[in-house]
């Protein structure tokens, strides 16, 4: 049973470093653009939930104060 198991790791192990040498890696340039890409994303919404969240307090503020709470 254990032998099986070694044997099925081996194979294992076999199978995804020649499914690694069919991978196409992309070159710095693609690498760079794309981190920017995401990075510039990522800003962009934190942006807008920033101004979401400040409404939003705003707003409740607003409310308690007519409300005198």
């Amino acid at each position: 049973m254990a032998e099986a198991k070694k044997k099925d790791r081996g194979l294992w192990f076999r199978e995804m470093k020649s499914e690694l040498k069919k991978v196409v890696w992309p070159d710095r340039k693609t690498v760079v653009k794309n981190t920017g890409t995401v990075l510039l994303c990522s800003a962009l919404i934190g942006v807008c939930i920033w101004v979401f969240d400040f409404a939003a307090v705003s707003l409740v503020q607003i409310i308690l104060s007519l409300f005198g709470a």
